[in-house]
């Protein structure tokens, strides 16, 4: 998420999550020609991707280890929310269910949900 104050309600970023991050990383060269940087995880390396020639990163490509273990191979939306905590409330209020614990990445605070109908996504409060 290259922008530091994205709006909410919208897409702020998106996660590939699989047990392979590096062959689906060359998956996606060779099928759209997307460029890998890998992004050190302390033991392995997950890769955000974007177009070639130095563009900004579009999406990252994910294993399924550390905090991503639980989740089954999904393409993750990371949907901006104003306040995080509101949003959870509302979520369990609705049927919804938190998947894992509350996350930091810097200042931000991020969470996988599952909506009423099983489909997984992440809220992100920057």
């Amino acid at each position: 998420m290259s922008d530091p104050k994205p709006a909410p309600g919208t897409i702020g970023w998106i996660d590939l999550t699989v047990d392979d991050a590096s062959g689906l990383r060359d998956f996606y060269a060779a099928v759209v020609g997307w460029e890998a940087t890998p992004l050190s995880m302390g033991g392995y390396d997950d890769y955000c991707v974007g177009p070639a020639e130095g563009s900004d990163p579009v999406a990252g490509v994910c294993h399924r280890r550390g905090g991503n273990a639980h989740l089954p191979p999904v393409w993750m939306m990371y949907i901006v929310v104003e306040d995080l905590d509101a949003s959870l409330k509302a979520c369990a209020a609705g049927g919804g269910a938190l998947v894992g614990e509350v996350r930091k990445m810097g200042e931000a605070r991020y969470a996988v949900i599952r909506d009423p109908a099983g489909a997984h996504c992440a809220l992100y409060q920057a």
